[in-house]
């Protein structure tokens, strides 16, 4: 499986969002799985067509792993020491970008890692 990334620019600094195995087992060490996490996430409508707003803790939370390991890969590969950004600091950023936008980048990150997964997954079977 390869590590997948997305960059988010946030007050003229990029930012690495990366979702990958540690990431994966973060978020399913606090929600039981990736299934639950995402659900909460998600802002959806009820049956009735009200809107169920995203769960912010766990968007946070989501959010924070990902930025927090591409800025341990950034300090990894270029030999940086740049401190790991806060669950306030990840707030800020999502209500700056707004939660709809940040849901969505979010979604289209961890998609590009499904089908990278599920690629890896299948070149391994036909070995």
């Amino acid at each position: 499986m390869k590590d997948v990334s997305t960059t988010v620019e946030y007050k003229g600094k990029k930012y690495k969002l990366v979702f990958n195995i540690n990431v994966m087992e973060a978020i399913q060490d606090k929600y039981g799985s990736i299934e639950k996490w995402g659900k909460l996430c998600e802002p959806r409508k009820t049956e009735d067509g009200e809107m169920i707003e995203s769960n912010f803790k766990a968007l946070k939370f989501g959010i924070c792993e990902m930025l927090n390991e591409g800025v341990d890969i950034d300090n990894e590969e270029s030999g940086t020491n740049d401190p790991p950004l806060t669950l306030k600091q990840i707030g800020r950023m999502i209500t700056e970008f707004g939660t709809a936008e940040t849901f969505e980048t979010l979604n289209t990150t961890i998609l590009k890692c499904t089908k990278s997964f599920e690629k890896n997954g299948s070149s391994t079977k036909n070995q």
